[in-house]
């Protein structure tokens, strides 16, 4: 594949993950929780590991619990907060453009005869805190709210510490959703303020399969699953020890890549949104751009093209070895465009992002910009719209 540049959806295991992954099948094989010795080298493994991971993320220790995913993260924080704050009341308050996983975790709610709102947000996908402490003055018995960190599709970062301190005024705790942020750019949860902080590690260079679950001391949460002794009693299972080795890894260095990786990233974002309107015409650029890491992420890019169905796009951008991934969730099957572009009010059709990522170079944003205006072309003419 010549230009992989679809990383907010999934990015290489980093190479220091991947060492510390194959150690650790040799050494942590075994059930930590067994007092053997091969138990005992697990468990310090693991506790190694949660150390680490506390410790990038300014939280506790016993704070932090691995999931079988980010998204099975996103489900308990929410229903469980929810279920252990039913005597507060059963309301969860979501902005519009929440990852599907919050947002299916609070229809689960709603199921189960909880009420749902839902925060709107402006053209670039940025939710506004008075809304939310609106909200919560509407609704006195609201359990649990969730703000994202920063959106998976657009990029724009919320304002995620001015929520939770309208909400701590109100007693109501916070859930952000930060896997599109851990590893990409600074995450404190202290800094935050959030109660709980959900991540996946595959998104920054992890293992799949490996979900991180925040939950601050003094926050009310309760198992939505059967009881389990494992992870605090929060996950149930056999710990898949390697694999949270290695997401320690990979979390502890990206720390450090961080800060010389952004502006690299961020100069990519910037040539391309500056020169699709030169390449490619009747192309609307979404979301706040990756120029101010307080507003808009760097690395990436969300754009829609006029005429153009986003699938066909996708399709032949393949076909010139350029990967990325489009925004648009209208797909044959479903024909339902992405939550997140009708939130914001913008075109839905003929979206695509474009995230780049550590290993991402010069030569991948040309081959797009390349590969992008034949590619409109083609689709275009297809559809009878080449003219227009």
């Amino acid at each position: 594949m010549p230009a992989y540049l679809d990383h907010a959806s999934t990015t290489p295991l980093h190479p220091v993950a991947r060492e510390a992954l194959l150690a650790a099948l040799d050494d942590g094989w075994a059930d930590p929780a067994r007092l053997y010795r091969e138990g005992r080298r697990a468990r310090m493994l693991l506790d190694a590991a949660r150390e680490t991971v506390a410790g990038v993320l300014g939280a506790r220790t016993s704070e932090i619990s691995f999931t079988a995913s980010g998204t099975a993260a996103a489900h308990q924080a929410l229903l469980g907060t929810a279920a252990a704050r039913r005597r507060a009341g059963r309301v969860v308050v979501v902005s519009a453009v929440e990852h599907s996983s919050v947002l299916h975790a609070a229809q689960r709610h709603e199921r189960a005869g909880g009420e749902v709102v839902t925060i709107g947000v402006d053209g670039l996908g940025r939710a506004d805190p008075a809304a939310f402490e609106a909200a919560l003055d509407a609704h006195p018995g609201t359990a649990v709210a969730a703000l994202q960190h920063a959106n998976h599709e657009v990029g724009t970062v919320q304002p995620v510490a001015a929520v939770a301190r309208a909400l701590r005024r109100r007693g109501v705790p916070l859930l952000t959703d930060a896997a599109t942020t851990v590893g990409r750019v600074p995450v404190d949860l202290a800094e935050l303020g959030a109660d709980l902080l959900t991540a996946s590690a595959h998104k920054f260079g992890g293992p799949p399969g490996v979900g991180i679950l925040a939950v601050r001391t003094g926050t009310r949460w309760a198992n939505p699953l059967p009881a389990d002794e494992r992870e605090h009693g929060r996950v149930p299972g056999f710990p898949n020890v390697p694999a949270v080795v290695a997401t320690a890894a990979a979390l502890a260095v990206r720390a450090t890549e961080i800060d010389a990786e952004a502006p690299r990233l961020a100069g990519y974002t910037e040539r391309l949104r500056r020169r699709l309107p030169e390449l490619v015409e009747d192309v609307e650029l979404l979301g706040p751009g990756g120029t101010d890491p307080a507003v808009g992420l760097p690395h990436i890019v969300a754009f829609s093209c006029l005429y153009v169905a986003g699938e066909a796009l996708l399709d032949e951008l393949d076909r010139a070895g350029i990967a990325v991934s489009s925004g648009s969730s209208c797909t044959s099957d479903t024909l339902t465009p992405s939550h997140v572009l009708v939130a914001m009010g913008a075109l839905t059709h003929g979206n695509l992002r474009v995230s780049f990522g550590r290993d991402s170079t010069d030569a991948d944003l040309e081959a797009l910009l390349d590969a992008l205006p034949p590619a409109v072309r083609a689709v275009r003419e297809r559809a009878g719209a080449a003219g227009l």
